[in-house]
């Protein structure tokens, strides 16, 4: 059956793909439409507008360039509801100077008179005493010229998912410049090789966190201008980070003003009509991906992402809505292959995601491409070629699910170790995931961080040095170490952090609204808490800096899937090797243990949750090395005596030869 339906599904894909290749020259030329649809410049200095409006009687382009007439420059009409205008230069100039404002006039059926943003805009802004955003001609005399070539397609990731807008610790919208010179060089230290950027695509309410885009061609001008953001993506390319987009193809805003809603004063036109047309959760409007306009928009906007603005790749946001005509609402995956297969499945979402992906990958084989789905639909990060869905990796979203729950529900005593081992291994063979213990949906307002669920009001009074070290603290200063690197280690093929999180950050994430009577307090990152030595969160920041420095070096998210060689539930230790080193684990509450042993040959400490530079009690050795005998242990011939492993402690081995490691678990031994 599962044969079937990948040819089912690449019959569909390649079907697509020949009526494409016969009726628009190519996919190459059919997703350049960024290059001719909206308000593009010629080289002669003339305009040359492009419109698809399919339920419009006329379209015109009004604008400050003819004075705000409505009728002066109407569009002509051609086949199959595309309309085009061309405006000739004046004295060798454009006619549309650059930062004029613009509105594509639509006479509707009705007869009204609707006055809209191109759907392709690629600069629109908001004047502070407006509601609603203006469509601005850029077009600017000189353009950011990008420097330093991407870099190379990384064997693993590891994520720092980042807003700009928040990215720093004043109570305001923060901007590229920003987050250029202050935020990159932070990931860059920080080890991360990988930058994520959320709310990029212009959305005209900034509580979405940027997923309810108005406008999909434009960068955010809340941050500053289109080459303000050219000029972030290629410095980081610079420091050798590689830039990702979150780019929502899934659903688009319901403004009609200032977005895609409505365009041609029909209810369908980019969307399908009716009830299928509206998500009833999210309140937005659902794509129909069936058809061949909406497929040259979406299409044209990855590509326009990729080679205008230079980013590296895209995490697909809200895939299961897509993927599902029940949008994943009120259902729930057990993993049974009914599930994935049947009636129930868009087809046309899915044939989209997989020209996506083929698109990409032909024309951009550098790109990478993630998905946000949490049904687990089989193949979806399998080539397009055997009928997957083409993605090189998926979002393992139920480890951050199973951190919260086991730390909401259960006491220490009741962590069920092989439950956590599951969790953090259950994944599709060859299939890859990125792993993380949270995201920005556990910071959002409503939910608590790790960090906040650990150690909650005590965060407030308790993380200075100079105050004693509380048995709450030490808990959650402990877990918050072990349960990332666990989770970095273990849980899948890259590694995703959400920014803050690193070190603790204290609190929600709660953007200006109504009902906190527009407070930025809780919308940004107060990045000087590491910074200042008489607090905790330094401990934090450098262990998560550790971390990732020691994945560079050893690559274990590149390597196969670990050996768990003990997920011993009365003792609360969990060992694994991966990628030639050992990692112990104790997450007993107070249980400590002298001469544990585990499997291994020799070893000697490399990471220490337990350091002092950590917050941790310094209780291990450092200089030790351990050297293992033929003695059998789970299943392997040679292990070796740990000699100390104490409570909520974890420890990461190096052994020399990748045979079997004994490892002497130090109760949570931090890796």
């Amino acid at each position: 059956k599962i044969v079937q339906v990948a040819l089912i599904k690449y019959s569909l894909f390649y079907n697509h793909l020949k009526n494409i290749e016969e009726s628009e020259g190519g996919l190459d030329k059919f997703t350049k439409s960024y290059k001719t649809f909206g308000v593009n410049q010629l080289a002669d200095g003339g305009i040359y507008c492009k419109e698809w409006a399919p339920g419009a009687e006329a379209v015109f382009l009004a604008g400050d360039f003819n004075g705000w007439n409505p009728f002066s420059h109407p569009y002509k009409k051609l086949e199959y509801g595309k309309w085009e205008l061309l405006i000739p230069p004046e004295d060798g100039q454009s006619p549309v100077p650059h930062g004029s404002k613009l509105k594509v006039v639509i006479r509707a059926q009705n007869g009204a008179l609707l006055y809209r943003i191109s759907p392709w805009a690629r600069y629109v802004v908001r004047d502070e005493d407006k509601v609603n955003y203006d469509w601005v001609h850029w077009n600017p005399p000189q353009s950011y010229i990008h420097k330093n070539p991407s870099p190379k397609r990384l064997k693993s990731l590891r994520i720092y998912e980042s807003h700009v807008g928040i990215a720093s610790p004043e109570g305001k919208v923060a901007s590229y410049k920003n987050f250029t010179y202050n935020v990159l060089p932070r990931i860059k230290d920080l080890g991360y090789n990988c930058v994520q950027l959320m709310a990029i695509m212009e959305h005209a309410y900034y509580a979405s966190f940027g997923y309810q885009v108005t406008s999909f061609f434009a960068a955010s001008s809340r941050y500053g201008t289109p080459d303000d953001l050219k000029e972030m993506i290629d410095v980081a390319h610079s420091m050798g980070i590689t830039v990702l987009l979150d780019v929502v193809h899934s659903h688009a805003s319901k403004n009609s003003e200032d977005g895609l809603n409505q365009f041609d004063g029909t209810d369908s036109c980019f969307f399908h009509s009716g009830y299928r047309g509206t998500h009833q959760l999210w309140d937005s409007r659902l794509f129909d991906y069936a058809n061949w306009e909406v497929l040259r928009f979406l299409l044209s906007n990855l590509r326009m992402w990729i080679e205008d603005y230079r980013f590296d790749g895209f995490r697909f946001d809200g895939v299961t809505s897509m993927l599902y005509h029940h949008h994943g609402i009120g259902t729930g995956f057990s993993g049974d292959y009914n599930e994935y297969f049947g009636l129930h499945v868009d087809e046309d979402a899915l044939c989209y995601l997989m020209l996506a992906n083929h698109m990409i990958n032909t024309l951009h084989p550098e790109c990478i491409t993630i998905a946000e789905d949490v049904s687990g639909m089989p193949a979806l990060c399998r080539p397009v070629a055997e009928g997957g869905g083409g993605f090189d990796y998926r979002l393992a979203m139920a480890i951050p699910d199973k951190w919260i729950q086991i730390i909401k529900e259960l006491k220490d005593e009741d962590w069920n170790m092989g439950n956590i081992v599951h969790t953090l291994t259950n994944r599709r063979y060859e299939e890859k995931y990125i792993a993380y213990a949270e995201s920005h949906d556990q910071a959002l307002v409503g939910d608590k961080t790790l960090a906040f669920h650990l150690m909650d009001a005590e965060m407030y009074t308790n993380m200075s040095v100079l105050m004693p070290l509380t048995p709450v603290i030490d808990r959650g200063i402990q877990l918050h170490k072990m349960i990332r690197l666990i989770t970095h280690a273990l849980g899948g093929e890259s590694y995703l952090n959400f920014m803050g999180n690193e070190f603790g950050h204290p609190e929600w994430l709660d953007f200006p609204r109504i009902g906190n009577n527009e407070s930025y307090h809780y919308a940004r990152r107060q990045f000087n808490l590491t910074e200042d030595d008489l607090l905790r969160y330094k401990f934090l920041n450098a262990f998560d800096r550790d971390m990732n420095k020691l994945e560079e070096r050893f690559g274990w998210l590149a390597s196969p899937q670990a050996y768990v060689s003990e997920k011993h539930e009365a003792n609360k230790v969990i060992a694994f090797e991966r990628a030639g080193l050992i990692f112990i684990f104790n997450f007993h509450p107070y249980q400590s243990y002298v001469d544990y042993r585990v499997v291994a040959f020799k070893y000697k400490i490399l990471l220490d949750s337990d350091a002092g530079e950590y917050g941790g009690h310094q209780r291990l050795d450092h200089n030790t090395e351990y050297f293992s005998e033929e003695f059998p242990h789970n299943y392997r011939p040679n292990s070796i005596m740990v000699s100390k492993l104490f409570g909520r402690l974890f420890g990461v081995f190096l052994h020399a030869w990748v045979h079997c490691y004994t490892l002497t678990p130090a109760n949570k031994l931090h890796l």
